[in-house]
């Protein structure tokens, strides 16, 4: 075709590219509105679960106040049970140790006069020995700290001749209830008396020269000017035996524990009561018990000063003596007394126990473990002792 033809056509082909023209904007335009259309259909979407978000997240928050608010009520709730459980086992324990009834006491002045009679025959005699207990203490081989518990003064202790681990706890120096858990690990980890049973006794005991012997609690009570040692069974709650203690006019046996009168100590030996008496003031005085019927037995004048003294125990019938100062340093057995006479006092070891908070309040020693339990300033202390063999004289 020549280009004069092309010329020719060219007029008859424009209107048909103007309408593909048209007609191709068009379809662009249509899609350009269905894109328009979407996007506001995403945006209204968008804003719609924007506001379902929010008020969700705000119902959210609203449980969380509410559930935290139930918790604290729950937790109100479960303290005020905790409360009233306590006081519930407080009453239990109570009820548990009640006596029906104390038990009636009577002093029998003529017994009283033939005990201090016949004592007072064999004072001073040379003491039979019962066992073959031949140690001493040479030294204090560790110290264990096991936690502060109640007063500045009290005792603590086990059975001394029973295989109970029951651990026996004394708040204070003049109380009427004793504290019991049932091993050391629950003394040791609870700081309350809630984990304790109680023991409420029917006379208040005075001082820390308490006993707790093969199922028995021996402690002292004072009524007036006399002093009485009160046999208590631990089984069936019950006074088995009481006595007056046969020394007149008893002052302070340490001077440093102005509360106690009368110490009641045992070692291998059997029952001892370590007591002072205005006739000797300066030195104490040591009685063998007998522990079923509290007959004294046999009593002694010993060489040891009252003074600066703040605890004494028995070991294989050998008084020893711990001594401070009133400001309180490093306490020291000083005085050893061997009441069957096979010490040799030069043998006696000055034993030196650790510095601690202040001054022993009682020291209690267990013949089966060897072992002393101490009261200082409130912390509770076991001292584990090394022994040797005495060189008799």
């Amino acid at each position: 075709m020549g280009p004069w033809r092309c010329l020719l056509l060219l007029p008859l082909l424009a209107p048909a590219l103007r309408a593909q023209q048209q007609q191709f904007m068009e379809y662009v335009e249509r899609r350009i509105t269905l894109l328009e259309e979407r996007i506001s259909q995403w945006h209204d979407q968008s804003s719609r679960y924007s506001t379902e978000l929010r008020d969700f997240k705000n119902q959210v928050l609203g449980m969380l106040e509410a559930a935290e608010k139930e918790r604290e009520a729950m937790r109100a709730e479960a303290e005020s049970a905790a409360v009233r459980v306590e006081r519930l086992e407080r009453e239990v324990d109570y009820l548990e140790t009640q006596n029906p009834a104390p038990p009636c006491v009577e002093v029998d002045e003529t017994l009283m006069d033939k005990q201090v009679a016949t004592a007072k025959q064999r004072k001073n005699e040379k003491y039979t020995k019962l066992t073959d207990c031949s140690d001493t203490i040479a030294s204090v081989r560790a110290m264990k700290i096991l936690k502060r518990f109640g007063s500045a003064s009290g005792l603590w202790t086990k059975d001394a001749a029973g295989s109970s681990e029951k651990i026996y706890v004394f708040d204070g120096t003049a109380n009427d209830t004793v504290y019991v858990f049932p091993r050391m690990r629950e003394f040791t980890l609870f700081s309350a008396t809630r984990k304790a049973a109680r023991i409420k006794l029917p006379y208040p005991w005075v001082g820390t020269g308490h006993l707790v012997y093969d199922g028995h609690l021996y402690y002292i009570r004072q009524q007036g000017l006399s002093f009485q040692v009160i046999k208590f069974n631990l089984a069936n709650k019950t006074v088995v035996d009481s006595s007056v203690f046969p020394a007149e006019e008893q002052i302070p046996v340490f001077g440093l524990s102005p509360s106690t009168y009368i110490e009641v100590s045992a070692d291998e030996e059997g029952l001892w009561a370590i007591y002072a008496t205005k006739e000797d003031e300066k030195n104490m005085c040591l009685a063998k018990l007998d522990p079923a019927s509290l007959d004294i037995e046999q009593m002694w004048d010993t060489p040891c000063p009252r003074e600066n003294a703040e605890g004494a125990f028995v070991v294989c019938g050998a008084l020893h003596v711990v001594y401070n100062t009133r400001l309180p340093s490093r306490a020291r057995v000083q005085c050893v007394f061997d009441v069957s006479g096979t010490l040799a006092p030069e043998d006696a070891s000055l034993v030196y126990f650790p510095k601690r908070y202040g001054s022993h309040a009682s020291l209690k020693y267990s013949p089966r473990e060897r072992q002393i339990y101490a009261w200082d300033d409130g912390y509770q202390i076991i001292y584990r002792m090394e022994m040797k063999k005495k060189l008799e004289v």
